[in-house]
């Protein structure tokens, strides 16, 4: 990782001070990361602070917080969505993906997706009709 370091520093407080820049890097067409690469340097062309800024003068609420709080959002955006799918469900919606893939067939991912269409409106019904559930 060059430059990785130069990125992040250290206050006298211990209090962490990261160096927002752009990135732009070449990656081979195989690598398993490309997306998320890709989508880093295209955000990179914007300017996170402009809207950061806003916030802060609306909000009354200086930069830096807001910055971690968005950084802090974020990266748990994944275990959130793990907390609220729960251990069960993650796994049981994988399922028909694992068995379509096992497959490599065109015809099971097409039946996977239907299956996990089902799926996900069944786990939508309430969202979409609160009142199927007795109110407690």
């Amino acid at each position: 990782m060059d430059g990785d370091m130069d990125d992040l520093a250290y206050d006298a407080t211990g209090t962490p001070q990261v160096r927002l820049r752009q990135w732009e890097r070449c990656w081979p067409p195989d690598d398993p990361h490309a997306n998320f690469k890709a989508e880093v340097v295209d955000y990179g062309l914007l300017d996170p602070l402009e809207t950061v800024r806003g916030m802060s003068r609306n909000l009354d609420i200086p930069v830096g917080p807001i910055v971690r709080y968005v950084l802090a959002k974020w990266a748990t955006g994944g275990s959130g969505g793990l907390l609220e799918l729960g251990p069960v469900m993650v796994p049981r919606l994988w399922e028909p993906i694992a068995a379509a893939e096992e497959a490599d067939s065109d015809e099971q991912r097409l039946a996977a997706y239907h299956q996990l269409r089902q799926m996900i409106s069944w786990l939508k019904v309430p969202l979409d009709d609160p009142t199927v559930y007795p109110e407690q």
